[in-house]
C-alpha cells in the first residue's frame, strides 16, 4: 500500500491532492491510502464538511522501505520527519526543486502551475479517466485555494482552464460564490490559539551558505482587522518558535485577499534588518507593508534566497 500525503501543516491542496491522488493510483491498480501530516485549517475542514468526507488519518510511523507519494511538497523540511527511511516513489508538485534524493528512479510530476490539483486533472485526464465528482470537487477547491481564485500571481492559464473545466462536474454553477464561501471559513478564526494561527499556513525553508533556517507563516483572511488585533499575541507566539525551534527569524504575512496586500509582522530587529534590505520596506510598529506581494512561493522565498545567496 503506497501512502500519499502533503505538507507539514496542511493547507486544502494538501489534503485534496492526497485524497485525489490516493485515489487515482489506486484505480490504476496501485493501491494507496491518504494521509496527512498535522491538523486540518478551517478552510479545509469547512471543504471536507460540505463534501461529507472526513479528514485523512495522520500519517502512522511507517516501516523502513515503505512506499510513499509526496503530493504539493518535495523538500524535507516540510514532509514526514522520517522521510528519509522511506521509499520516494512519487512526487506531483508544483514547488521548486528542494532536497529531495530517492535510492531509485522515481516518478516525478513538476509543472510551474498554480495548484497541484491542476496536475492531477492533468494526470487523470493523460490516463483517460473519467473525474469523479466527489474528486472535481477537492480538486476545484484546491485550486481556487492555491490561486486565491486567480488573484495570486502563480495563476497560469492552465489553473483557470482547470476551473473551467471542474466546475460543472463538481456541481459547482457559481464559482466566486463558491471560492468566497471557502474564503469566509478560513477568515472564521474566532478564539483560536495565537500558535496555532501562526502554524496553520506555515513553512521552514533553509537559505544560504553558511545555512540558516527562517519560518515563514501566511494567513490569508478577508477580516485582516481581527489578525491585527491579535498582534501582540503572535508575536510571542513567532517568539516562542524561533527560540524553541532554534530559527534564524519569523516572519507571519497577514494576506488580505479581497484588497490583495501583504501586511508582515517583524518579530525583532534581526527580521527588520533583512525586510529592509531584501524588500526595500521598513517596519513600523512591528509591521512592514509588502504591497501586492502575497505569494510567499512566488514573490517572498525567492527574494529572500536571492538576498541570502552566498556573494561571488
Amino acid at each position: 500500500m503506497i501512502a500519499v500525503f502533503g505538507h507539514l501543516n496542511p493547507d486544502t491542496d494538501a489534503i485534496a491532492s492526497a485524497l485525489v491522488y490516493a485515489r487515482l493510483l489506486t484505480r490504476q491498480g496501485h493501491p494507496a491510502q491518504a494521509y496527512r501530516l498535522g491538523e486540518l485549517n478551517f478552510e479545509t475542514a469547512y471543504v471536507l464538511k460540505e463534501l461529507g468526507l472526513t479528514a485523512p488519518e495522520l500519517l502512522p510511523q511507517l516501516a523502513a522501505g515503505s512506499e510513499v507519494a509526496l503530493v504539493d511538497h518535495n523538500e524535507s523540511a516540510q514532509s514526514a520527519p522520517h522521510l528519509a527511511e522511506y521509499a520516494v516513489t512519487r512526487v506531483v508538485d508544483h514547488h521548486k526543486l528542494g532536497d529531495l534524493t530517492t535510492a531509485a528512479p522515481a516518478y516525478l510530476r513538476f509543472e510551474p502551475v498554480g495548484c497541484t490539483s491542476t496536475l492531477l486533472l492533468k494526470l487523470h485526464r493523460e490516463a483517460g479517466l473519467d473525474i469523479e465528482p466527489q474528486d472535481a470537487r477537492l480538486m476545484l477547491s484546491a485550486i481556487l485555494s492555491d490561486t486565491l481564485h486567480f488573484r495570486s500571481p502563480t495563476t497560469t492559464p492552465d489553473d483557470r482552464q482547470a476551473v473551467e473545466f471542474l466546475s460543472p462536474i463538481a456541481g459547482v454553477d457559481d464559482v466566486a460564490g463558491f471560492a468566497l464561501a471557502m474564503f469566509a471559513a478560513k477568515s472564521d478564526l474566532g478564539d483560536t490559539p495565537a500558535e496555532t494561527l501562526l502554524k496553520m499556513d506555515y513553512k521552514v525553508f533553509p537559505f544560504g551558505d553558511p545555512e540558516q533556517t527562517w519560518g515563514i507563516g501566511v494567513i490569508e483572511t478577508t477580516n485582516p482587522a481581527y489578525v491585527f488585533g491579535r498582534q501582540q499575541e503572535l508575536l510571542a507566539a513567532m517568539d516562542q518558535i524561533k527560540a524553541q525551534d532554534g530559527l534564524s527569524g519569523v516572519l507571519l504575512s497577514v494576506v488580505d485577499i479581497l484588497n490583495e496586500t501583504n501586511r508582515t509582522l517583524v518579530l525583532s530587529a534581526t527580521e527588520g534588518k533583512v525586510l529592509r534590505e531584501a524588500f526595500g520596506v521598513v517596519a513600523q510598529d512591528g509591521v512592514a507593508d509588502l504591497g501586492a506581494r502575497i505569494s510567499r512561493k512566488k514573490q517572498i522565498v525567492p527574494t529572500l534566497e536571492e538576498y541570502f545567496a552566498p556573494q561571488a
